[in-house]
């Protein structure tokens, strides 16, 4: 098909991790494919790596760990020979102080203090005899499961960063999602046993795995996967658009195929297609749909978080050794701060700078939203001063990355409004297909909205609705526990893949 020929199988709106999976697929099985991505440069959403003057800048921190021996086996596939293995290291900024993550026993109280230990623990005992009955907020789930001094300590700061929102207007379902298989006397005993060096197997010595201790990383950032993703579709004789945005996406009710139009550099492009997947926000993809659904003024309520990354490059070879550090305090802005070379040191080319990334949780269009690019940088040389992490004059360069729509926010009104715009679409629409964080308005991990894309591959391919691909992540006890690949839920081995894969709805 030559590529000017836009009368496809598929039509893919977004090339995030999602829609890319879904590209890839279906270029392996044949089928002829297009994806528009509004981004002029980058592929991979949330998860593309910035590049500047030979820095390399990760949106967020994406460590490629999967329960799904699926998801891995196809991370493997895509880039058989760019990973590498990295130490996780991750620790949180509190009044001054740094704690371990996960907790060190010892560490933790000689920090907090005999007098703030026992008040936790009071608190928590508290919350375990006396719970609330009517969880509503995330404030109330989280403070029944640690006790309401632990939520004030490790979870109200920095969660009221991300979110712009207090806790008590935010979802139960956020808690429940992101940190429900957390236990308090868990990481307790596992941070006691880390203190105490008696966390070895008897028999080979090793580290028993709780959370996670290392994980792999492609050696240029995780835009590697999806650069190499894209080259694949491309070789495989598909396209993908780049600076297309979605303006209009209305099907013929005779032949049911779909007709998108999308504004590029070039003018108007229109694709015919048999089938549409879409990653985008669910409420930008409802209000180009036509005629309008009837929901749309329910996808109109659904909101975002965006976020931006402040990169300074500092003198010094490293300046702490983290992957990341989670700010909890509210003397500054900043919600979390990476150090590239601790995830991969190909990311830092000079080998006599730090590269660091302040990340900045806003809303398009507020304040830190709108600031200068230097007044961004200035801002974040002041707050590595106040955390102690670095001085002023030793930042040598910065730059400033801002990534829209990172996060869909979970409040009271969210689940609501999702269901009322998925009801009408897949009643009307069963050949639009809603895929990835923001096509399903869920806060999915990269394997997650991969494992939605490759359940609607499967999907097309048989012409039905085998896999419901909404039950992916819906019980997500998922804190990067276990081995990589394998389920660690009580199942067999050998059905270990199956741990992000609901069941068939019908038989093909």
């Amino acid at each position: 098909m030559p590529l000017d020929d836009h009368n496809v199988d598929v039509a893919i709106i977004g090339a995030g991790p999602a829609g890319l999976t879904a590209a890839y697929l279906l270029t392996k099985k044949g089928y002829s494919v297009r994806v528009i991505e509004k981004d002029p440069v980058y592929v991979g959403g949330i998860s593309r790596t910035v590049e500047l003057n030979g820095f390399r800048f990760d949106i967020g921190g994406h460590r490629f760990f999967s329960k799904s021996k699926e998801v891995v086996d196809l991370w493997n596939e895509i880039l058989p020979d760019d990973f590498i293995q990295r130490p996780r290291m991750s620790r949180i900024y509190y009044e001054g102080k740094f704690y371990s993550y996960p907790l060190r026993a010892f560490e933790a109280l000689g920090n907090l203090g005999i007098w703030r230990s026992t008040l936790c623990m009071a608190s928590f005992a508290k919350a375990k005899l006396f719970p609330n009955r009517n969880v509503r907020s995330f404030q109330d789930w989280t403070v029944n499961a640690f006790g309401h001094k632990l939520f004030s300590i490790f979870f109200k700061t920095y969660t009221e960063k991300v979110w712009g929102m207090p806790c008590d207007e935010m979802s139960a379902d956020w808690a429940a999602q992101r940190i429900k298989g957390l236990s308090l006397w868990g990481a307790v005993v596992d941070g006691l046993k880390r203190s105490l060096g008696l966390n070895k197997r008897p028999n080979d010595g090793m580290a028993t795995k709780t959370l996670l201790e290392s994980f792999r990383y492609p050696r240029l950032g995780p835009g590697m996967m999806w650069e190499a993703a894209r080259d694949f579709v491309v070789a495989g004789g598909n396209q993908v658009l780049m600076a297309h945005s979605l303006d209009q996406l209305s099907q013929d009710q005779g032949t049911g195929r779909w007709r998108m139009i999308a504004q590029g550099p070039d003018g108007e492009v229109t694709i015919d297609a048999a089938h549409v997947i879409s990653s985008a926000p669910m409420r930008e993809l409802a209000g180009r749909i036509h005629p309008l659904p009837a929901t749309l003024g329910h996808a109109m309520e659904l909101k975002y978080r965006d976020f931006l990354t402040v990169a300074l490059m500092v003198k010094g070879e490293d300046i702490f050794p983290d992957n990341w550090i989670y700010i909890h305090d509210s003397k500054v802005k900043v919600g979390r701060i990476q150090n590239f070379r601790s995830w991969s040191p190909e990311m830092v080319p000079d080998p006599d700078l730090a590269c660091v990334g302040l990340e900045y949780f806003c809303f398009e269009g507020d304040g830190l939203w709108s600031s200068d690019d230097a007044d961004l940088i200035e801002l974040a040389k002041k707050e590595m001063a106040i955390l102690g992490l670095c001085r002023p004059e030793d930042v040598v360069g910065g730059a400033v990355v801002r990534q829209e729509k990172a996060y869909p926010v979970y409040d009271d009104s969210y689940a609501d409004n999702v269901l009322a715009m998925r009801t009408e679409l897949q009643q009307l629409y069963p050949t639009l297909h809603l895929v990835g964080r923001n096509g399903m308005h869920r806060y999915n991990n990269q394997d997650h909205a991969m494992m939605t894309a490759m359940l609607t591959v499967r999907n097309i391919e048989a012409g039905a609705q085998l896999y419901d691909i909404w039950a992916v992540n819906e019980d997500a006890e998922y804190h990067e526990a276990g081995e990589e690949g394998q389920d660690t839920s009580g199942q067999q081995a050998a059905l270990a893949s199956e741990r992000l894969v609901p069941n068939r709805l019908k038989a093909a």
